[in-house]
């Protein structure tokens, strides 16, 4: 039994590695300050974790949160485009500044591996596709930018430090407990809510944009294979994490349409700036060197996805009518 910290342990993915290390019967400590995080989030695992309400920024407290633990998966960030735009200088405090404090602390403490939630932003709109590890970086938004100077990071605390990372480029990852109602709010989750309550969703730009959509239990595998591989293989690395399979949003909105019964129309806005025309990815490496299988195609994600977003208003109706 190995004793994990997970960063950002109230988001969306944070959440769904909580549930996934204490499935396997892993020890974990959560580290989250609620700025995107929600406490609803982990409210029925509490009981069943060590867990610090802190901010990355804090130095002292991310050197206690990393003492005795073997493996970090960090993955607290301010994770919006739109917002990085807004606030750049929020994004880059989070992002850049609270990694490297976590690397610190993990240096300190003699952590065997810190896994750092990357992004495919970091390709941002280049041409060529599908999107390979080896391409050079191109970002976009303040947001890409910050994230792709963690993986930078990550890397250069192997190559001095001998600290063991690996840096997964997560492709728009969608699933269960995904915030719908913040105007940051990722596609998908936007999308199934606005839909399930009949409402007509809205589309930045033409629709045949084009995302490599994966569904969160794929992404809680990979963090679990990159932190147990042997080092020789994916130390001071980066891999994508996606399905290798895209689908543009006016294909997605005819799937969503059938899966929650919507017989309503989409609305089309300009696009926004910042946002990333098409997304691909290459998973070869991450299939070679960490072992790493879509677990769940999208067309199953979005059923799953639909149906606890579904089972969640029915229970706030419930609530809400008594």
């Amino acid at each position: 039994m190995a004793q994990y910290l997970v960063t950002g342990a109230a988001g969306f993915i944070g959440s769904a590695l909580v549930r996934g290390l204490l499935e396997r019967g892993e020890r974990v400590r959560g580290f989250d300050n609620f700025e995107t995080g929600k406490r609803e989030h982990i409210r029925e695992v509490a009981g069943q974790i060590d867990f610090r309400e802190a901010d990355l920024l804090d130095l002292k407290a991310v050197h206690s949160a990393c003492q005795g633990v073997d493996y970090v998966l960090h993955q607290a960030a301010i994770p919006s485009v739109p917002r990085s735009l807004e606030d750049p200088a929020r994004s880059n405090a989070v992002n850049i500044d609270g990694t490297l404090n976590v690397l610190i602390a993990a240096r300190d403490a003699r952590v065997k591996r810190v896994v750092y939630a990357a992004s495919s932003s970091a390709y941002g709109d280049t041409p060529t596709m599908p999107k390979r590890e080896d391409m050079p970086a191109n970002p976009i938004s303040p947001y890409a930018v910050s994230k792709l100077a963690g993986e930078l990071y990550m890397t250069s605390f192997y190559r001095v430090y001998g600290l063991p990372t690996v840096s997964l480029r997560y492709f728009n990852i969608f699933g269960l407990r995904q915030d719908a109602n913040s105007q940051y709010s990722a596609v998908l989750a936007k999308f199934i809510t606005s839909m399930l309550q009949g409402e007509k969703p809205t589309i930045y730009g033409d629709g045949e944009q084009s995302r490599d959509f994966t569904y969160i239990d794929n992404v809680v595998a990979a963090n679990l294979l990159a932190a147990t591989q042997a080092e020789s293989q994916v130390a001071g690395q980066t891999f994508n994490i996606a399905t290798g399979h895209r689908y543009s949003l006016n294909e997605t909105f005819a799937i969503l349409k059938e899966l929650t019964e919507y017989a309503g129309d989409v609305e089309y806005a300009p696009a926004r700036t910042g946002d990333v025309k098409h997304s691909l990815a290459d998973i070869a490496r991450a299939q070679a060197q960490l072992g790493y299988r879509p677990l769940v195609d999208f067309r199953e994600g979005l059923r799953r996805t639909v149906a606890w977003y579904r089972s969640l208003a029915a229970v706030t109706a419930k609530v809400t009518s008594q």
